[in-house]
């Protein structure tokens, strides 16, 4: 038997998974335990007959099964591998543990190791999902479930930690291929973390990682989540399904991945944030409301918009050729300019991944075979932005508050830009389409998600400054 791993495993109903997990890792011939939370299906048998101490205890959220699992199995060896029932450890990854058996550094007390996601047969390559580090090997007595969370369920193991970047886990759900399965599943885990969340909201829950962008994988995590929080509701799921779309790349997922990232990024976190809302309005006193000054708001607005519109207006005027024309500010601090820049650069980008021909200049773009396209000023969202920037600072709450909605309002402002010059790019036709203003209808829908996300923002009980 092995003498330095134990392998703890929790099951549900995984007679589909479980026989396929136990067979990758037989070569390491380490005592199993499996925690079960009732099932009802052959996979108490499945266990048995591998050899397995089984242990029961109802399902209330992985945190506390796992918790339960680290306290009640009698383990003796040195270390424990925390494994899902429906992953794989891969041949590799089996390789890295016998090896490391001999090594056993003592300064170290977990590992972190890759995972691979599939989701009805397809591996989730891009969208933040590969590589993907989990904290799944560590000391015995050292490690510990991570209670403050109610379903992003981590360990929490002191002192320093290795990353295998080789070998991984793979991860696939098979009962997920049924799509009711999946959403039936999500709308049970998005009751525990709405219900998570309103309770940090009322400051009666807090982290155990200390947030840390440059940390270890979960510290990284950690400081992604506490930024998730403060975000306005309704809002951060579209910010959240751009950001893996575009900036991850998950658009190169495929149909399947795509509809992966729709449900996981967007759907789930949407329906979370309604369910918070309904928590919260249940019991309207749990975190108190913002005072307002309505004239002292509408003033400071109104100044503050005018300043911000027409300074735009005047700094485009001195860096166009004119009569006041700076050549300094034209050529060295124009970010009117830039802004476009970036914009025409992120359009033939999106459109040649497309696999589409593009050819543009500082203000014009063409897709080769289809009509030309002019980023004019009024096409920049320089509008839009001095009004929201204008409400946000005139608004009566905290510093951090404001910079954690205004900034990624502005990006969501970009991003549904530049999805507006791709449509246009490839499928706008000037003299089949003149009817339609489609500059008009662009800045209404805009309008809309930003009244809808600062209402959301400003229901948004926090203390004001």
């Amino acid at each position: 038997m092995n003498p330095f791993y134990s392998v703890i495993i929790l099951t549900y109903n995984e007679e589909q998974h479980l026989p396929r997990l136990l067979a990758s890792i037989n070569g390491l011939n380490a005592p199993l335990f499996i925690l079960d939370s009732g099932s009802t299906d052959a996979t108490l048998e499945i266990a048995k007959l591998a050899g397995a101490t089984i242990l029961m205890h109802k399902f209330v959220n992985h945190p506390m099964q796992w918790d339960y699992a680290l306290r009640n199995f009698d383990i003796v060896t040195p270390w424990v591998i925390c494994l899902d029932a429906d992953q794989v450890v891969s041949s590799e990854l089996m390789g890295m543990l016998n090896s490391f058996e001999k090594e056993n550094p003592a300064e170290i007390n977990g590992i972190y190791v890759n995972r691979k996601n599939f989701f009805k047969g397809r591996w989730i390559r891009h969208g933040g999902y590969y590589p993907f580090y989990q904290l799944k090997i560590f000391r015995f007595g050292i490690g510990h479930s991570d209670l403050n969370e109610n379903m992003d369920h981590r360990f929490i193991v002191p002192g320093k930690k290795l990353t295998w970047k080789r070998g991984y886990l793979i991860e696939e759900n098979l009962k997920e291929n049924n799509i009711s399965f999946w959403i039936d599943k999500h709308n049970r885990y998005s009751d525990l973390v709405a219900q998570e969340e309103v309770e940090r909201l009322m400051h009666i829950r807090g982290q155990t990682l200390q947030p840390n962008l440059i940390g270890t994988p979960d510290e990284r995590k950690a400081w992604f989540k506490r930024l998730w929080w403060q975000l306005p509701r309704y809002v951060r799921p579209a910010l959240y399904f751009s950001y893996r779309m575009i900036f991850q790349l998950g658009i190169l997922e495929g149909r399947t991945g795509i509809i992966f990232h729709f449900l996981q990024a967007f759907w789930f976190r949407l329906v979370v944030d309604i369910k918070i809302e309904e928590l919260l309005k249940s019991n309207p006193n749990q975190v108190s409301n913002h005072q307002l000054s309505p004239f002292k708001f509408v003033l400071k607005f109104s100044v503050l918009f005018f300043v911000f519109y027409y300074f735009n207006l005047l700094f485009l005027g001195i860096t166009s050729p004119g009569n006041h024309y700076n050549s300094f500010l034209a050529t060295h601090l124009n970010y009117i300019e830039g802004l476009r820049s970036i914009l025409l650069s992120a359009t033939s980008l999106v459109i040649n991944w497309f696999g589409f021909t593009v050819i543009h200049n500082h203000i014009d773009l063409l897709v080769v075979g289809r009509d030309a396209i002019r980023l004019a000023y009024d096409c920049l969202g320089f509008g839009l932005m001095s009004f929201i920037t204008a409400f946000v600072i005139a608004y009566p709450k905290k510093l951090s508050q404001k910079l954690l909605f205004l900034l990624p309002a502005i990006l969501v402002i970009q991003l549904l830009n530049i999805a507006r010059l791709v449509i246009l790019a490839l499928f706008w036709n000037r003299k089949a389409n003149q009817a339609i203003d489609h500059h008009t209808l662009f800045n209404i829908i805009l309008y809309i998600i930003m009244m809808v996300s600062i209402y959301s923002w400003v229901k948004r009980d926090n203390n004001a400054c």
